[in-house]
């Protein structure tokens, strides 16, 4: 478990931004290939549901592909070897050039790639990569503002402060800040692709949850804006792991009690958009089982 923000250090439905190292940016790991093999295989069975990309952005996508294949064999020669218009990856050769760039750019790393551009009417998604949703399909927010898009997010909807305050924080980015944000759910399923919504009613009926068959996914998201064309990089990266996994941690006690603790801090309305409404006594007592 690489990063715990239940722990209390992000709450949920808050903007919760945190400066990032650029050096932090993009986080390949053990898993890496089997990343990519789930993304080429989604992208030959499903292109239409993981890649969409508007007329307008591909100096943006072009950018971002640049600045990801200086980025990534200089962070991580280990791993990553630039040879021409062929990116070395792992034992694996990735050609730069012959597919939409933001497609060859997602086919590098772990993390879903979005692009938002600034409209008369506010930032709107116009191109995403988007191959491992949390309970939400790329063709639902794609081509929408920020405001349009997080609409059904309990606190975030138009006119609120929130809303207000995100708008304000993509305008006065500056190219060379980036900063990162995390959510996190609580799934049956521990698959990465998740375009099913989790969103339930307030009356939802309980269900059991069992350490095995719960899983914590944690998506990290970075935003940094791009220097030439201005757009904005949203970069979503999802770690899914069984609950069990926590015993195995020398702060599976606290860890515990906090994600115990930002369960019960959950409105209604929150639970139930997080999918929570049937599973949070469920989870609170094995969590408990675990802090001992």
């Amino acid at each position: 478990m690489k990063h715990t923000p239940y722990d209390g250090s992000s709450k949920p439905f808050t903007i919760g931004l945190a400066q990032l190292d650029p050096d932090r940016w993009i986080e390949p790991d053990e898993r890496l290939q089997h990343y990519l093999d789930e993304k080429r295989r989604l992208l030959s069975q499903a292109r239409g549901a993981v890649f969409a990309a508007a007329d307008g952005t591909e100096d943006a996508q072009r950018e971002l592909l640049a600045v990801l294949a200086d980025h990534l064999p200089a962070r991580y020669p280990e791993i990553y070897r630039r040879d021409g218009d062929t990116m070395i990856v792992g034992e694996e050769r990735v050609a730069l050039k012959g597919d939409a760039p933001l497609v060859v750019a997602g086919s590098l790393v772990q993390d879903d790639l979005v692009l938002m551009q600034r409209t008369d009417d506010g930032w709107r998604l116009r191109a995403g990569y988007v191959a491992f949703p949390s309970s939400w399909a790329l063709g639902e927010k794609y081509g929408r503002t920020m405001d349009e898009i997080h609409a059904p997010v309990p606190g975030f909807e138009h006119g609120t402060r929130n809303a207000e305050l995100i708008a304000r924080m993509f305008d006065n980015l500056p190219p060379g800040r980036f900063v990162e944000r995390f959510n996190w759910a609580v799934n049956v399923d521990g698959a990465l692709h998740l375009p099913k919504s989790k969103s339930e009613g307030v009356a939802a009926s309980a269900i059991e949850m069992t350490e095995e068959r719960t899983f914590i996914r944690i998506e990290r998201q970075t935003l940094r804006k791009l220097p030439m064309t201005g757009a904005i990089v949203f970069t979503i990266r999802i770690y899914s792991d069984p609950l069990a996994m926590l015993r195995s941690r020398p702060d599976a006690r606290a860890l515990a009690l906090s994600f115990v603790e930002q369960l019960h801090a959950l409105t209604l309305p929150q639970a139930a958009y997080k999918g929570l409404v049937s599973k949070r006594d469920g989870l609170v007592a094995a969590l408990l089982k675990i802090a001992g």
